[in-house]
């Protein structure tokens, strides 16, 4: 059964101000992972207090919206925005790289953890815990706005998105390749979860996490719509080798340093 979907990505108007989804979306995501980060100190499993938390998070928050934008202009689509530069700021129109937020996230984890004296790899299994929910929430974000979407199909849950035809007329229907990402966001996180207990060296949930999405997220970009080409690789196939890799690595070095 095919979807006729027509993209309405803004949540509420008051005047001239503006509610997106896709903003809402990053906005209950930085509340989760404030939560979780609140819990671990309360359990006393992260040695800082909740004053160091608040402190975290503001510079976590800038560090990635800053990367994720920097990533996503250079690698997916430089010349529009080397052509429009006040476009480069505007992150509420969509546009963020997760390989870049996640460098975001990771210096100024590794930041926060130097000045808090504790361990990197400990901290990174923390927030990879709550991150695959966040990163779902991106992906409705992603659905909701309307982009992002996937290879035109004929499979019988394709959409249509926004009345998109073709020369002659024929609706276009496509993978729904935000809905893929967001299953998969959620189960890594269904498999990262019950793990969170068990007596691994530091540093596993971080590289565990690493290397499934890299996996998962290869395979999906089969279905979506690429929007530049490494080679024969998508940008985020080309991106996610080294994910994977990068993953590998703190895999075998968490293993060594036990």
């Amino acid at each position: 059964m095919v979807l006729y979907y027509t993209p309405d990505p803004i949540f509420l108007s008051l005047g001239p101000l503006e509610i997106r989804y896709y903003g809402l979306m990053y906005a209950i995501s930085f509340v989760i992972v404030y939560l979780t980060l609140k819990w671990f100190v309360k359990k006393k499993q992260l040695n800082c207090e909740t004053k160091d938390v608040d402190t975290f998070m503001t510079t976590m928050v800038v560090s990635m919206l800053f990367f994720a934008r920097l990533f996503y202009v250079v690698f997916y689509n430089f010349s529009f925005y080397l052509e429009n530069p006040l476009k480069m700021i505007a992150i509420w129109e969509g546009g963020l790289s997760f390989h870049g937020g996640l460098l975001g996230v990771a210096i100024a984890a590794i930041w926060f953890a130097k000045r808090q004296k504790i361990s990197p790899l400990l901290l990174g299994d923390i927030l990879v815990i709550p991150l695959p929910l966040c990163l779902a929430l991106g992906r409705l974000g992603n659905w909701i706005n309307g982009e992002l979407y996937g290879r035109i199909t004929d499979v019988s849950w394709g959409v249509n998105f926004a009345g998109e035809t073709d020369n002659t007329g024929n609706p276009i229907f496509r993978h729904p390749s935000q809905i893929y990402e967001m299953i998969k966001n959620i189960l890594i996180f269904l498999i990262l979860f019950p793990l969170k207990n068990k007596n691994f060296p530091q540093g596993t949930l971080f590289s565990l996490f690493l290397m499934l999405y890299a996996i998962f997220r290869f395979v999906i970009e089969f279905y979506r719509q690429p929007e530049l080409y490494v080679g024969f690789l998508t940008m985020g196939q080309f991106l996610n080798v080294f994910a994977f890799l990068a993953g590998l690595g703190v895999f075998i070095y968490a293993r060594r340093k036990k």
